[in-house]
């Protein structure tokens, strides 16, 4: 069961999907990428450095907000969870803390520099204890088509980052032949998180829609109620990882 299925069960959360923007000072260059400044401030990591970083460290990164989970308060502080993204690789941020005021602000593309700590959780790499702030800059990322590398060694490089899958069967997920759940094991009700199998090229995926990224009022949440075995579907989300990828969806497109 996901971590934030747990953690987050009884708290009433904001169901909206949100990005942001920042900039830099003295840089450094990293390799280039469409809208996205590839100059980074002084004494901010690029991308490989900081995947090179080991757990438990401290990082500084600048990167662009792509989507949030809801906002929510724990024991007074207000927090939300965030997909962001720069030219090179992407970030989860889980858990950020931030007013209700600046959560509203990190809208799509919203540039951030967020410094924190590396951790891993059932293979998901992530930064938290983390603090921000808002910069100047604006970039949105382009779904990277990944549907190939689904059974490859390789599809760990594209953690995190907003991803697509193109002609994907839907396949019964329980013996019942249900072509999706509500919660990992069907124990759930509408408004939790939607579990669905899909394959390609001969083999089997779990899919998400992450009810606090995209809940049961979103279109991404009624189309895959709608699934039905049988049917090809494109999708796009973002990378997550549980014991292996568990993409988070917000976009699913019935053939």
């Amino acid at each position: 069961m996901k971590r934030t299925a747990k953690i987050l069960l009884s708290v009433m959360l904001t169901a909206a999907i949100s990005f942001g923007a920042f900039g830099c000072s003295k840089t450094k260059e990293t390799t280039s990428g469409a809208g996205a400044d590839t100059k980074k401030g002084e004494g901010v990591m690029t991308y490989a450095e900081y995947a090179a970083a080991p757990i438990d460290s401290e990082v500084t990164i600048e990167t662009y907000v792509q989507a949030k989970q809801g906002w929510w308060k724990n024991e007074g502080v207000g927090m939300s969870t965030f997909y962001t993204q720069d030219a090179d690789g992407a970030y989860f941020l889980y858990n950020m803390p931030c007013t209700e005021e600046e959560y509203m602000k990190l809208t799509t593309g919203t540039k951030i520099k967020v410094t924190g700590y590396k951790s891993e959780w059932s293979g998901e790499f992530e930064i938290i204890d983390s603090k921000f702030e808002i910069e100047d800059g604006n970039y949105v990322a382009s779904p990277v088509d990944v549907t190939d590398k689904l059974a490859s060694s390789d599809l760990i490089n594209y953690q995190n980052m907003f991803v697509s899958f193109k002609g994907m069967t839907v396949e019964a997920i329980d013996d019942n032949g249900s072509a999706f759940l509500y919660s990992w094991d069907g124990s759930g009700t509408q408004g939790d998180d939607l579990y669905f199998k899909v394959s390609v090229n001969g083999q089997s995926y779990t899919f998400t829609v992450e009810s606090y990224l995209t809940g049961s009022d979103t279109e991404v949440y009624k189309t895959v109620e709608g699934l039905k075995v049988g049917d090809t579907v494109d999708m796009e989300g973002f990378l997550y990882w549980y014991e292996g990828a568990n993409p988070h969806i917000v976009k699913v497109v019935v053939k």
